[in-house]
This record gives structure tokens, C-alpha cells and sequence, in this order.
């Protein structure tokens, strides 16, 4: 009788260890514990150390943290008929525990699909420039349709974003060749805008020189000063024409005024210059300079 009181002992001690380990559960701090006993919802369990009825109760843990979700590549068609691969990525949270559990199998595996012909069917409607340039909307778009779709299962979809889109090769060189167009084209115009500038500064520039007729004059010796600083032995500059034609027209219709005045005592004189006055006579040895014809006189 006392051994086999004792084997009793024995075993309902086992029996209550086994059943004390089985009634106790940890509940992690970002976790819900959805309690079902008979198959039938209990309630929920906050964190913590929390007991239940072995056997009767059943709990299944659910986490509320923020999930990720890569969203493999998608061969997608635009709406111009241009095949792209695009991939994206998820993040999920939970929201309601009860729902995800009794509303739906396989939380992540739900979400997976539905984000792939999500994603297929908004990027198919819009065209290749407006999936490369508008991204923003089309993250918008999916984000907003897996909402509505995963409200029910009491998951909610923080955010989506598309990871990268790949493009045939046939396509990139196309949009290479355009943007280079583009930007020659820019090149072009700022050249153009730049010579239109040039030419209206160049104009009153102009405009000021001859308003100033010594203002041209300063501007040729800071010429000739900048050009100085070069270590050329050597500087051939042009001088203003019409002044110099002027100054040799003016010299030799004093040179002819001189040569009749020694002549003939009188010479008319060319309209428009002043008669200079007799020049001295030239030292006894000095070559002389040949008399133009003289001129006859009304």
C-alpha cells in the first residue's frame, strides 16, 4: 500500500508540474494573446504572465510590430505597351488581434498576394513616364487599395514604396538619346539668351562711346594695357580708321597749303579745313619735299 501510494504521488506530481507549465504563458510586451476555449473566442490577454485552463484554452500569440514585406519583381505592360519589372515593398501592422486570427488563415501570405496583383494592376494603368517620374502617387494609389482590402482582416499598411523598375535595353538607350536631345536643346537656348544679352550690352556700350568720343580712346590703352601684361615682344592693334584718314587727309591739305602759299602767295582752301599758317623756313641743307601741282583758282 505505500508504494503504491507513493508511484500515485508520483505521478500526480508529474501530472501537476506538467499541467502548471501547460496553464502558464508569457505574453511578450509587443504581442496579444487571443485566448479560445472550446474553439470559441475567450478574450485577449495583455502582456505578461497569464494562466489559462489546459486543454480547454487555447492561445495563439499575435505580434503587433511593424512587418516587412518585399514584393517580388512584376512583369507589368504600361498603358504604352512597354514591359517593365517592377518590384516594390510592404510594411504592416496589426491592429486588431481577434481579426487577424479568426478572420483570415495566413496574415503575411494574404498580404503578399494581394500586394503583387495590387501592384500589377495600378502600375498598368498608368504609362512608362508617369511610373518612372510619379512614384509618389503610385505608392499612394497601392497603399490606399490594400487598405480597403486588408480592413477586414484587421491589418493595416503603413507604407509601400517601389523598390525598382527595370527597363529593356532597347528602351534605355531611347531615353538616353532623349534626354541628351534635351539637353543640347537647353544648351542652345541659353547660348541664344546669353548672345541676345551680349548684343543689347554691346549696343549701349556703343551707343555710350559715341556720345563720348574719348571714351574709345581709354578703352584702346586699357587694351593695350591688358595685352601688356603678356610676355609677347611683339603687339600689332589696329588703330580707329576713320580718325586716322581724317588726321591724313588734314595732313596733306596742310602740306599742299604750305607748297602754294611758297609758290603763289594764295591757294584756296579745301572746304571744311582751316588755312594753317606758313611753316618756318627749312634749314640750308635739308631735303625738300616735293611740290604737289598748284591748283587753279576760279
Amino acid at each position: 500500500m505505500t508504494t503504491g501510494l507513493i508511484v500515485t504521488l508520483i505521478i500526480v506530481g508529474v501530472l501537476a508540474i506538467v499541467l502548471f507549465f501547460m496553464s502558464v504563458k508569457i505574453v511578450k510586451q509587443y504581442e496579444r494573446g487571443v485566448v479560445l476555449r472550446f474553439g470559441r473566442l475567450h478574450n485577449v490577454r495583455d502582456p505578461g504572465i497569464r494562466f489559462i485552463v489546459p486543454i480547454v484554452d487555447v492561445m495563439i500569440k499575435v505580434s503587433l510590430r511593424i512587418v516587412t514585406l518585399p514584393i517580388q519583381s512584376q512583369g507589368i505592360i504600361t498603358k504604352d505597351n512597354v514591359t517593365v519589372g517592377v518590384s516594390a515593398v510592404a510594411y504592416y501592422r496589426i491592429i486588431d488581434p481577434v481579426k487577424s486570427v479568426i478572420a483570415i488563415e495566413d496574415v503575411k501570405s494574404a498580404i503578399d498576394q494581394i500586394a503583387q496583383t495590387t501592384l500589377r494592376r495600378v502600375v498598368g494603368q498608368h504609362h512608362l513616364d508617369e511610373t518612372l517620374s510619379d512614384t509618389a502617387a503610385l505608392n499612394g494609389n497601392i497603399r490606399e487599395i490594400l487598405d480597403v482590402t486588408t480592413a477586414d482582416w484587421g491589418v493595416e499598411v503603413t507604407l509601400v514604396e517601389l523598390k525598382d523598375i527595370l527597363l529593356p535595353d532597347s528602351m534605355k538607350r531611347a531615353m538616353a538619346k532623349q534626354a541628351e536631345a534635351e539637353r543640347e536643346k537647353r544648351a542652345k537656348v541659353i547660348a541664344a539668351e546669353g548672345e541676345a544679352l551680349a548684343a543689347s550690352q554691346l549696343g549701349a556700350a556703343s551707343d555710350t562711346m559715341m556720345a563720348h568720343p574719348l571714351a574709345l580712346q581709354l578703352r584702346t590703352l586699357q587694351t593695350l594695357v591688358e595685352v601688356g601684361v603678356d610676355k609677347n615682344t611683339l603687339v600689332v592693334f589696329p588703330a580707329p580708321l576713320m580718325s586716322a584718314i581724317g588726321e591724313v587727309v588734314n595732313f596733306l591739305d596742310r602740306e599742299a597749303a604750305t607748297s602754294q602759299v611758297r609758290g603763289h602767295g594764295s591757294v584756296p582752301v579745301r572746304a571744311g579745313f582751316e588755312t594753317p599758317p606758313p611753316s618756318a623756313p627749312r634749314p640750308a641743307g635739308s631735303a625738300s619735299r616735293p611740290s604737289e601741282p598748284t591748283v587753279a583758282g576760279s
